[in-house]
C-alpha cells in the first residue's frame, strides 16, 4: 500500500506540472494575440472593441539660406519638430471561425512646431480581414492570411493648404495584402509578417504648387515586414520585442503648366526601421494592457513612438473569446 500511495503522489505531481504548463502556453498565447492583433481571430457570430493610441515625434533641421548673386547673405538652421497622435478604435467580427472581418476608426492630431500649423480630424478609414486557411493545431506554425482597403476619409494633402493646416489622410485609396507566421516555442512565440500595399494614382487634382498645379500622383507600391518575439515573465507580465520594417518606391507628380506642357517630378524611394518593445500587464482575468515604445533605425522613420493598447468592453457585445 506504501508504494501505491507514493505512485498516486508522482501521478498527481506529474498531472499538476503538465496542468501548469498548459495554463502558462495559454496565457502567453493570449499576451500574444492582445500584443499583436493582426495574427489573431475571433470566434464565428462574436464582436470585439479595443483601443490604441500611438505617438510619434521627429525631429529635424531645416535650413533657411538667402542667396544673393551667387553669394550666401544669410546662413540659419532651424530645428523643427512634427507630433502625430492617433487613436483608434478598432471593431472586429467573426464572420466564421477562421474569417474575421473589422474596421478602424482613426482620429488624428498632428503639430509642427517649424511653421506652427496643426491638423486634427478624422483619419483614413480602413477595413481589414484575417483568414486562417487551415485549422489552429497546438504545437505547430499558425499561418494568417491578411487584407486590408484603406479608404481616403481624412484631409488629403492635396486639398488642404499647406500654410494653414496638417492633412490627417493620405489622399488616395490603397490595398495590401500578406501574410503572417507564429509559432509557440516554450517558453516564446515566434512571429513575423510580410505585406505589400498597392496605392491608387489620384487624378484631376488641380492643386496650385509653385506657380503649376498637381494634376495627377502616382504613388509608389510599398513592402513592409516584421518579426520578434513574445515572452510571458509571469502571469501578468509579459515582454514583446519586434522589428518592423519598410521600403516605399518611388512617387510620380505629374504637374500642368500653361496649355497642354507636363511636368514630372519624381520623389525618391524610402526605407524605415523602427525597434519595438512591448510591456503587457493583465490587469484583469480577462483583460490585458499593453504598453510600447519604438526607435527609429533609419532617417526616415521617426524618433521615437510611443504605444497604449486595450480592449473595450460594451454592454450587449460579445467579449473576445478566450
Amino acid at each position: 500500500m506504501p508504494v501505491l500511495s507514493a505512485d498516486k503522489n508522482d501521478a498527481r505531481e506529474a498531472l499538476a506540472q503538465q496542468e501548469g504548463d498548459s495554463t502558462q502556453e495559454k496565457s502567453l498565447e493570449e499576451v500574444f494575440e492582445a500584443t499583436e492583433n493582426n495574427y489573431s481571430l475571433i470566434k464565428e457570430d462574436q464582436v470585439s472593441l479595443s483601443y490604441s493610441m500611438s505617438y510619434s515625434y521627429t525631429a529635424d533641421q531645416r535650413l533657411d539660406v538667402d542667396i544673393l548673386n551667387g553669394q550666401v547673405r544669410a546662413f540659419d538652421v532651424n530645428a523643427s519638430s512634427t507630433h502625430n497622435l492617433t487613436n483608434n478604435f478598432n471593431i472586429d467580427y467573426g464572420y466564421a471561425n477562421n474569417l474575421t472581418v473589422g474596421v478602424t476608426l482613426p482620429l488624428v492630431s498632428k503639430y509642427d512646431s517649424n511653421d506652427s500649423i496643426s491638423g486634427t480630424g478624422l483619419g483614413d478609414v480602413s477595413i481589414n480581414a484575417r483568414w486562417q486557411p487551415y485549422a489552429y493545431i497546438p504545437g505547430e506554425m499558425t499561418k494568417t492570411v491578411t487584407g486590408s482597403f484603406k479608404t481616403k476619409t481624412g484631409d488629403s494633402p492635396f486639398t488642404t493648404v499647406g500654410t494653414s493646416r496638417l492633412p490627417t489622410g493620405s489622399g488616395y485609396y490603397s490595398f495590401s495584402g500578406g501574410m503572417s507566421i507564429s509559432k509557440l516555442i516554450d517558453p516564446v512565440m515566434l512571429f513575423g509578417s510580410g505585406s505589400i500595399s498597392y496605392a491608387l494614382p489620384e487624378k484631376d487634382i488641380n492643386q496650385v504648387r509653385g506657380g503649376a498645379l498637381l494634376d495627377r500622383v502616382e504613388p509608389g507600391v510599398s513592402a513592409s515586414f516584421s518579426g520578434g518575439f513574445a515572452y510571458s515573465l509571469s502571469y501578468d507580465v509579459s515582454l514583446t520585442m519586434s522589428f518592423q520594417g519598410s521600403y516605399t518606391d518611388k512617387t510620380t507628380y505629374v504637374f500642368r503648366q500653361s496649355g497642354e506642357t507636363r511636368n514630372e517630378a519624381v520623389s525618391a524611394a524610402t526605407m524605415s526601421g523602427i525597434l519595438n518593445m512591448n510591456l503587457g500587464l493583465r490587469v484583469s482575468p480577462k483583460t490585458i494592457t499593453n504598453i510600447g515604445v519604438g526607435f527609429g533605425m533609419t532617417d526616415d522613420a521617426p524618433d521615437i513612438l510611443l504605444s497604449l493598447s486595450m480592449p473595450i468592453d460594451i454592454n450587449g457585445l460579445k467579449a473576445k473569446s478566450s
